[in-house]
């Protein structure tokens, strides 16, 4: 297999499987948070149980997603030498802050984990908080580094040589606040709708169970909220990659020929040989507005980028394409369980409303996994854009292909150990408020206690 190839490969597997684990760290604790708020502002049990339930959760993608990022840390230098050697020095800032921000969550979730009853309640809390606030903010500054990657500054280039480095200008690049901003939105909408899936997919065995109809609640609060919010994360982003990156947005749009007013495409399969687009719907005036703010701008097209500076085609095509259909479909779920929670709250227990959610369950997910491969594919051929190639910045170490399969083989054993071990929570907790509800205790301490496993809490 070809060096870069197996490179890249391994990056993207590495990623694909981290993102996943990372929207989750970032998002869950505050969920935690949130549930034990309710418990204290109105003393119902199940709201203590939800969040001892979640807290488990949050315990186990920590864990997770610790040995994913550790795995990639190693992976950017081991893959990417030629990268590393110039920006470690540049992009290390956020990194180190990225690392405190992890330790002050590690402190923060241990405290929260062990301090049922041996803390004040509200310290309790605030322990929770720190933990949700940690979380965000290790994605933020990782996010930074991407960021960077994509509007590189904070450095003077000369004679190949990056001098007179700033870091700090370096992590507030001019991408990093469009990107932090519409990925910690993703994580929150693929997250939130990913957690109401998998309750609501509950909830069709068991209509009242009062576990799941709560756990449903609470997750579609903060899903609907950031998925009506990240349109216009996703506006101020394109309008950034707009100015910055124009071969990244014609590759998103399948643009190869520059136009005045440019149509926004939607669907359509892209060929490279006749660079036109076949089945694909126009909308006039649309791109030219939605990437200048003016309905008759200029949009660069692939014909003013150099053949060999310009990205993958079908696949950034595709990739924008998936996530602007699984983003507007969450939106319009986010919408729907606004209003039916303010004027129909009774469609909020039929059975079309929770199939629904069951098949939003992994949209957030695919769109999230389709806006990275935006994100990096879009970026090629350059690591550095403008700076430094991939294919210059690869490792020559032989065999990268076996160190492809071997990440591979760990990232699915880890998968499937997660699975396994959240079906079991989740099927537990189930089965206690379902008995639970059949007997007239709901919410009943020392029966879902013993479900927790914490008996001695």
């Amino acid at each position: 297999m070809d060096p870069l190839l197996a490179a890249r490969l391994q990056m993207a597997m590495s990623m694909g499987f981290h993102i996943i684990f990372a929207c989750i760290g970032m998002t869950m604790p505050v969920l935690m948070a949130y549930s034990e708020w309710k418990w204290l502002k109105t003393g119902e049990q199940v709201y203590l149980d939800l969040t001892k339930a979640w807290s488990k959760g949050v315990a186990i993608f920590f864990a997770v997603g610790a040995v994913s990022g550790t795995v990639l840390s190693f992976e950017l230098g081991l893959l990417w030498p030629e990268f590393m050697e110039h920006a470690g020095a540049i992009i290390g800032m956020p990194f180190s802050w990225e690392g405190t921000a992890f330790f002050i969550e590690a402190i923060a979730l241990g405290l929260f984990l062990y301090g049922w009853k041996r803390m004040n309640k509200w310290a309790h809390w605030v322990s929770g908080v720190v933990v949700g606030i940690s979380g965000v903010m290790s994605g933020i500054l990782v996010v930074a580094a991407n960021g960077w990657m994509n509007s590189p500054t904070g450095f003077d280039y000369v004679n190949g040589e990056y001098i007179n480095i700033d870091p700090v200008a370096a992590m507030l690049n001019a991408a990093w606040f469009s990107e932090a901003l519409h990925m910690t939105l993703a994580a929150f909408v693929s997250t939130s709708f990913a957690v109401a899936g998998v309750h609501a997919i509950l909830l069709l065995k068991d209509r009242t169970n009062v576990f799941h109809q709560k756990a449903t609640q609470l997750a579609l609060i903060f899903g609907s909220v950031a998925a009506l919010l990240i349109p216009i994360s996703g506006d101020i982003a394109a309008k950034d990659v707009a100015k910055r990156q124009p071969a990244k947005l014609a590759a998103m749009e399948a643009l190869y020929h520059t136009e005045q007013p440019a149509s926004l495409i939607i669907g359509g399969i892209p060929n490279d040989e006749t660079e036109t687009v076949d089945y694909a719907i126009h909308i006039p005036y649309a791109l030219s507005f939605l990437a200048h703010g003016d309905f008759n701008a200029e949009v660069t097209g692939l014909d003013k980028i150099p053949k060999d500076e310009r990205p993958p085609v079908l696949v950034t095509h595709f990739a924008f394409q998936i996530m602007i259909g699984c983003g507007s479909i969450l939106a319009f779920v986010g919408l729907l369980y606004l209003f039916f929670s303010w004027r129909k709250q009774e469609m909020l227990t039929r059975t079309w409303w929770l199939r629904l959610l069951a098949f939003c369950t992994p949209l957030g997910f695919l769109a999230v996994e389709a806006g990275w491969t935006v994100t990096e594919v879009g970026r090629q051929p350059w690591i550095i854009y403008g700076y430094m190639k991939t294919e210059d910045a690869v490792s020559t170490m032989p065999g990268l292909e076996y160190s492809f399969y071997l990440i591979t083989g760990i990232y699915i054993m880890l998968t499937i150990v997660v699975a396994w071990l959240m079906q079991r929570q989740i099927k537990t907790v189930h089965l206690m408020y379902s008995t639970a509800n059949k007997t007239g205790k709901i919410g009943n301490k020392n029966a879902i206690k013993a479900a927790l496993g914490q008996e001695n809490n």
